[in-house]
């Protein structure tokens, strides 16, 4: 075990006290409000940590002083507790390691969800549409809310094209693997031979991006009005509701049309706009820190294969790390999914303990 340095830990710990203070007298604007209050949110797992590491610590001391007594009773005593209290040690130190790593400062935020049928035509649509139902299933046992931005449905069901907020502390934590591209491998309803087709649909999972996190220019928006398209009643024919706004330096355009009212259209268009350029700029960041590129459980690029859904065999496979669960059925109904997310989680964690000379 690599022991942790004592002096880096009491920074911590006498910057959350200096946060609490800060917080406790007042004395912060409503910017550095919200920014010291999100500090100390994470601060306040990492002090639990420490003094649960360092009550370890010094509960392994206490065995091993008395390892060093005169009474044989005592000394055997000891023996027999060291292991527990080493391990108890080493596993407070895992804890603690892990939540100095580098943190993703997107982690606590809400996400954008974009799935999008690839190919395989209407088969792909369907895949298309069991994907953002698996994860609106998931979101809703997470306590997570859902609500659709835009969808493009496909002519058969599920969807061309579906975007979706997803709204909760941490969703982007838990959703942030899910990005690329998902394959399906199975007899399609309209398939009369009984032969297994594969398609495709890709997954974008984008953190939620606030005025703070990225500054949008209006000068810089092209925002048309225009009637909604499809059905809906009355409504679609005679109200300009649906909204498009083209971002021109970066070419972006996001189009949103599932509100009757045009202002909670363009609100929803501007969080989507948002979060995509705060992920083209997080992109960029990252490609420039080769560290970082090789501590990633895959790139989060939509064409990377990263999971196969087979329905014959009822598995799913990620090919990222490698992991089969024969559960196709739960995963799609959300109640597995947090077996194939918690085993990308440790595997990230892995990686960057490893980067950090920890693991």
């Amino acid at each position: 075990m690599i022991a942790i340095p004592s002096d880096r830990l009491d920074a911590i710990l006498a910057r959350h006290d200096i946060v609490t203070a800060t917080l406790s007298a007042g004395e912060a604007d409503s910017d550095s409000f919200v920014q010291l209050s999100r500090e100390l949110s994470d601060l306040d797992d990492v002090v639990a940590a420490i003094r649960a590491y360092r009550s370890a610590e010094a509960e392994l001391r206490g065995v091993e002083a008395m390892l060093q007594e005169g009474d044989p009773e005592m000394r055997a005593l000891a023996a027999e507790e060291k292991p527990d209290a080493e391990a108890a040690r080493d596993a407070a130190a895992k804890a603690l390691q892990i939540l100095l790593l580098p943190k993703d400062a997107a982690d606590e935020k809400s996400a954008i969800l974009e799935v999008r049928a690839g190919t395989g035509g209407d088969e792909a649509a369907l895949f298309a549409g069991d994907l953002f139902r698996m994860y609106a299933r998931y979101a809703d046992l997470k306590g997570w809310k859902v609500e659709i931005v835009s969808e493009s449905p496909g002519t058969m069901g599920g969807y061309r094209e579906v975007v979706a907020e997803v709204k909760g502390r941490g969703v982007f934590a838990r959703l942030k693997f899910e990005s690329g591209a998902h394959r399906v491998q199975r007899v399609p309803e309209t398939e009369t031979q009984g032969r297994i087709h594969t398609s495709a649909a890709t997954v974008a999972v984008l953190p939620e991006a606030e005025d703070v996190d990225i500054h949008v220019n209006e000068a810089d928006l092209k925002i048309d009005t225009m009637r909604a398209q499809g059905a809906g009643g009355q409504h679609v024919n005679k109200t300009e509701s649906a909204i498009r706004i083209t971002h021109v330096p970066s070419g972006i355009v996001v189009f949103v049309q599932e509100e009757r009212s045009q202002h909670k259209n363009r609100a929803k268009a501007l969080a989507v706009l948002r979060a995509r350029l705060y992920e083209q700029e997080r992109s960029q960041k990252d490609a420039a820190r080769a560290a970082d590129r090789r501590a990633q459980v895959g790139s989060g690029d939509r064409s990377e294969r990263i999971r196969t859904y087979n329905f014959p065999q009822a598995r799913v496979t990620d090919h990222r790390i490698n992991l089969t669960l024969y559960k196709l059925e739960e995963v799609l109904a959300g109640t597995a999914l947090d077996e194939l997310v918690d085993a990308l989680v440790t595997e990230h964690q892995a990686a960057l303990l490893a980067a950090e000379g920890l693991g």
